[in-house]
Parts: C-alpha cells; sequence; structure tokens
C-alpha cells in the first residue's frame, strides 16, 4: 500500500473525535457547572453530583467497550456513542429541576466511555507496534483541542443563544463533524483488514510480526505493576478531573465568565504543549519516573492556588498544571501497554481503565462538597495536592518492584 500508512490516519481521525469528545465531555462539565448553578440557582454541590454520574456510568462501561471494539470494531460502537453524547448534551440545556440532570448526564457519560481514552486508545492500538507511544498520544492530543476551542466556544454559543439553544447547536455541530469521520475512516478493525501488519510492514509467510519491546510484566511483580499504576493514576486523574469541572466555578470571581473561559483555553494550550513535547519523547523515557515529576509539579501548583488566592498566581498554576494535563490523561495506557506488551493490552488495560475511571468520577463531587463544606476552594485544594502526591508515591513505588528498562534499551 504505497503512501501514508493508513493507520495514521486512524490517529487523525481519533485526535479530532477526542477534541470533539473533550469539549463537550471532561472540559464541557465545568461549563455545565457553571451555566446550570447561573441559570437555575441549584447548589454547586447538586449539579456537581449529577456530574459524577457522568463519570461514573462511563467508568461501568470500560470493559464493554473495549470489548465491543474487539468484536465489532470501532466503527458501531463509536457511532453509538456519539448518539448518546449529542443526545445528553441538548437535553442538560432543557431541565427544569436537578433530577432531571441524572438521566441527561448519565447519556453523556455512556457517549463519553465511547470516545475517551478507551475507546480512542483501543482503536489506535491495533495498527502500530513501533510507534506505539506516539500513536496513542498524538490521538488523543486531540484532547487539548477541547480545552483551548471547545470551552470557549461552548460559552459563546451558551451566551448568544441561550442555554438550552445554545446545548442543542453543540450537540448537532458534533454529530455532523463526526459522523462521517467515524463512518468513513473508522471502517477498519486493523492493518490486517489491509495485508498489512503494524506499523505498515507487508505481510510475509515465514515472518513473524516483530516484537520491539519485550513486556516486563512477570507472575512475580505483575500485581505490583498493575495496581501500582492504576493506584497511581486513579488518584491523580480524580484530582484532575475535579480541577478541570471546578476551573471555571474557581476563576471566574476573579477573572469574570470571559477571563475564566480565556483561563482554561489557555491551561489547555499548556497541556496540548505538553502533549506535544510527550509525543516527542514518551518512547525513550521511563514513564513512571516521568509521571511522578508531573504529578509532583501539579501539587505543587494546587498549593499555590490554596494560599495565595490571586489573579497572577492562579493564571501561572493553572497553567502549569494545565501542561501536567496532557501527560497523566496519557500515560497511564502507555505505561500499561509498555510494561504488558500489546496482546494484553486491551484486557489489562479495561480492567485499569474501570477501576480509575470509578475513582476518578468522584472528582467533581469531592471538590464541590469541600468547596461548599469549607466555604471555599482553599483547603479543598490543599487536600488534593496530598492525593496527587499520594498518586505520584504509587507510581514510584510500584516501579521499583519491576525492572523498567529505557524503551530504546537492550536488557528486557
Amino acid at each position: 500500500m504505497a503512501g501514508l500508512f493508513y493507520g495514521w490516519r486512524v490517529v487523525a481521525a481519533c485526535f479530532l473525535i477526542a477534541a470533539v469528545a473533550w469539549s463537550l465531555g471532561l472540559f464541557g462539565s465545568s461549563v455545565y457547572l457553571q451555566a446550570v448553578t447561573s441559570t437555575h440557582g441549584w447548589p454547586i454541590a447538586e449539579v456537581a453530583s449529577a456530574i459524577t454520574l457522568f463519570f461514573l456510568v462511563s467508568a461501568s462501561l470500560q470493559r464493554f467497550v473495549g470489548r465491543s471494539i474487539d468484536r465489532r470494531g470501532p466503527r458501531p460502537v463509536l457511532l453509538l456513542g456519539l448518539a448518546s453524547m449529542a443526545a445528553g448534551v441538548s437535553l442538560i440545556g432543557q431541565v427544569s429541576a436537578p433530577w432531571q440532570l441524572y438521566p441527561c448526564f448519565a447519556l453523556l457519560g455512556f457517549g463519553w466511555s465511547t470516545l475517551s481514552m478507551t475507546g480512542i486508545t483501543t482503536t489506535v492500538a491495533p495498527w502500530f507496534e513501533r510507534h506505539q507511544g506516539r500513536s496513542m498520544t498524538l490521538a488523543i492530543m486531540g484532547a487539548s483541542i477541547g480545552a483551548i476551542a471547545g470551552v470557549p466556544l461552548l460559552l459563546l454559543s451558551i451566551g448568544e443563544l441561550g442555554l438550552g439553544r445554545g446545548l442543542i447547536a453543540a450537540g448537532i455541530t458534533a454529530v455532523l463533524l463526526l459522523g462521517p469521520l467515524i463512518a468513513v475512516v473508522l471502517r477498519y478493525r486493523g492493518p490486517a483488514d489491509l495485508g498489512l501488519l503494524r506499523d505498515g510492514e507487508v505481510l510475509q509467510a515465514d515472518a513473524p510480526p516483530k516484537v520491539h519491546l519485550a513486556p516486563i510484566a512477570t507472575p512475580a511483580n505483575r500485581r505490583l505493576l498493575l495496581w501500582s499504576a492504576t493506584i497511581a493514576f486513579a488518584l491523580g486523574l480524580t484530582i484532575q478531573i475535579g480541577f478541570i469541572t471546578h476551573h471555571v466555578a474557581l476563576a471566574e470571581p476573579l477573572m469574570g465568565r470571559a477571563g475564566a473561559g480565556l483561563l482554561v483555553s489557555a491551561a489547555g494550550v499548556t497541556a496540548f504543549i505538553g502533549r506535544l513535547i510527550l509525543a516527542r519523547i514518551v518512547d525513550h523515557v521511563d514513564a513512571r519516573r516521568l509521571g511522578c515529576f508531573v504529578m509532583i509539579a501539579q501539587a505543587l501548583s494546587l498549593l499555590a492556588i490554596a494560599f495565595w488566592p490571586t489573579v497572577p498566581v492562579l493564571v501561572a498554576a493553572s497553567l502549569v498544571y494545565g501542561y501536567g494535563i496532557g501527560h497523566v490523561t496519557t500515560l497511564g495506557p502507555i505505561v500499561v501497554r509498555r510494561e504488558f506488551g500489546a496482546a494484553a493490552f486491551g484486557t489489562t488495560y479495561g480492567a485499569a481503565a474501570t477501576v480509575i475511571q470509578l475513582t476518578s468520577a468522584f472528582g467533581p463531587a469531592l471538590f464541590g462538597f469541600l468547596r461548599d463544606g469549607f466555604g471555599g476552594y482553599g483547603p479543598g485544594f490543599i487536600i488534593a495536592a496530598i492525593v496527587t502526591l499520594v498518586g505520584c508515591a504509587s507510581l514510584f513505588i510500584g516501579g521499583r518492584g519491576g525492572r523498567i528498562v529505557p524503551p530504546d534499551g537492550s536488557g528486557g
């Protein structure tokens, strides 16, 4: 097959899917929290609890999503998820009582389960071996576009059209953008459908698939490797999702709605830069050690906001925290892929993703209850920093239980 390897077209499609999904899903949750509470005057904790259901529904479906993509290919699964996400977003703007938010966010959660990390990485994983880390990072890099462009556009749509019509417009736009893309580009399950091996290598009858990186997981260390990574990213993402969900509500009193939207967008830019750098280095560094450094930086950012809640500190800390968002979100599947290999990726990461998402689903509600309980975000951010550091410790300790070999080195 001459020209560009089709796997990179899959990566490009997943990049755009991630941009829309993170706009309406993870980053959109911050907009929904602010817009719904402002429009209806409902308590932040109550709305945040409905948003928590969004993450819980998604978490409970991770194994189902991965297994369905393996059996039926990505196209039918992602199209169904797109329809669910668009319906959920559109209906959020039509609610008139708090309880009505729950079915809306349940629909959104089903869509998010198919269009976010597990769905995208499971779609990309069959296509690459040498460039597994880079391809996953580039695909997920679209998530940063969700913060850079998605949040301001959502706020603009709601500001111009109102909550109801603005969210209907967002749902319709998502279907028009992603529907044809998923239907056309994601019609293949993997390179074998095109007579190719991973990375575009030509099939040869007498040549088995090449294995470039030997897994380091053994019967003696696999539980420590898996659970230490799962706990680390579960705690890190719990705080990260809580921060993202409350970012607009945190910044608006100091910067106004427009300023808060710009700050979220700026944090998305630094997350994009972080993912861009990660794509260049991820196949040549110790992913666990890198994750530890990023979590420490995020913890320090949270402490800075807690102790010095001024506009300059909030802006600087948000940018630093945003840089780490891309790393923490992306490094989870990369660590599992590197340590357990390609053959076990779907099953192993599916189990890890279920725990990670079930735990991180409580991030929005946790921040909401801490904020309402303490009468402000400061004390909650101190607790959030401590939790992040515990996650860092788990990642570090687990790495010492296995023989972590540099990806471009020998000794596997």
